[in-house]
């Protein structure tokens, strides 16, 4: 009944379905949202101790994220008007889909990709088009060759995928579209390759977008941000403000920035997720899995004995979450996120005991 009262528009909306959150005291190895295996920056967790936090909380926090927003800026070597900040990067996407790609023209994302941006299409009105990933889930820049297209964007590395596209075929695509916004949504950019926030300089069209939630290890401090010339920056702020002027509350804002500026911490937890990545790969390609190669926090790996979806129901039985898209193209793999080093032996040891019987 109570959909009766839904307007035209929710009744078609198809929301995102984030990965399993178990509510069950049960002990898991929860391997299915890319979360960090390793608490926060010692910095960070310093912060929540503080004493004064408390008698803040009366107050409404800064609505500029004044301090944050400065210390983002040093640690890119920008000025803070180059800075949004926002609720998660979720937030911050949603944002940039409503400031920049309301347009006529459709955007472009590719066909396996981080599958909020069609939820965000269809909640703004937004015309879409997906060039296919490679056979090899790479990336083709000339199939963004589009003429009259609204705008770009893709995360890099792509999710699930896990692969990089080079700064060089990044420039590329901003070149293509130079009267469009060219968004990248680098959430997992801290565990390989090169971020593109060094071309912002040159390109007016170009967006940045990061997580705290993943090499920060932050995911339920809810902090992204966006980084880009300032009139894009400015964009958002108009949309944000007409929308939410506190996003970011007190007590997030001081967590935030001594993350961010502590990057001897953040190189150290990065360097040990990629390790143990690169020995995991190692495993399970031995296992027979065919590994797409990864920059990620996360493998996109496809087991050769057994049905992705079956060895999905086998480690789950084991109390080992891992994520399985049941779509075309992707139904053959599953994604793993990178785990402690014990965490990883646990799921390597079921794998080879699941695909032995």
């Amino acid at each position: 009944m109570t959909n009766t009262f839904w307007s035209p528009a929710l009744s078609r909306l198809e929301p995102y379905v984030p990965g399993e959150q178990p509510k069950s005291t049960e002990r898991l190895i929860k391997l299915n949202t890319n979360e960090s295996p390793y608490p926060p920056s010692p910095r960070a967790q310093a912060v929540l101790q503080s004493s004064d936090l408390g008698d803040k909380l009366r107050l409404y926090p800064d609505p500029e994220s004044t301090e944050l927003r400065a210390v983002i800026a040093e640690q890119f070597d920008l000025a803070p008007e180059q800075v949004f900040v926002g609720n998660g990067s979720d937030e911050v996407l949603a944002h940039a889909f409503y400031s920049f790609f309301q347009r006529p023209e459709p955007l472009l994302f590719p066909d396996i990709t981080y599958s909020f941006y069609p939820v965000y299409c269809q909640l703004y009105g937004i015309e879409y088009q997906c060039p296919p990933l490679r056979d090899d889930f790479s990336i083709a820049v000339e199939d963004y060759a589009v003429e009259g297209a609204g705008g770009v964007i893709l995360p890099n590395p792509n999710a699930p995928t896990g692969r990089y596209l080079p700064l060089a075929e990044i420039e590329k695509l901003l070149q293509l579209h130079p009267e469009r916004v060219v968004v990248i949504d680098e959430a997992y950019i801290d565990f390989g390759g090169d971020s593109a926030i060094k071309l912002i300089a040159d390109y007016p069209n170009l967006l940045v977008i990061h997580t705290l939630s993943k090499s920060h290890a932050l995911a339920g401090l809810r902090l992204g941000y966006a980084l880009g010339q300032a009139h894009l920056i400015e964009g958002l702020n108009r949309t944000k403000n007409s929308f939410n002027s506190y996003p970011i509350d007190g007590i997030a804002q001081r967590v935030a920035a001594a993350a961010i500026a502590d990057r001897s911490w953040l190189a150290d937890n990065c360097g040990k997720v990629i390790a143990t990545r690169q020995r995991c790969c190692a495993a399970l390609t031995a296992l027979g899995f065919d590994i797409v190669p990864s920059t990620a926090n996360f493998i996109f790996a496809k087991p050769g004995a057994i049905s992705a979806e079956a060895l999905y129901q086998a480690l789950r039985q084991r109390n080992i979450l891992v994520r399985y898209f049941n779509k075309p193209r992707i139904n053959e793999y599953l994604r793993i996120s990178i785990g402690t080093d014990e965490e990883m032996d646990t799921l390597i040891s079921a794998c080879q005991e699941i695909l032995q019987r």
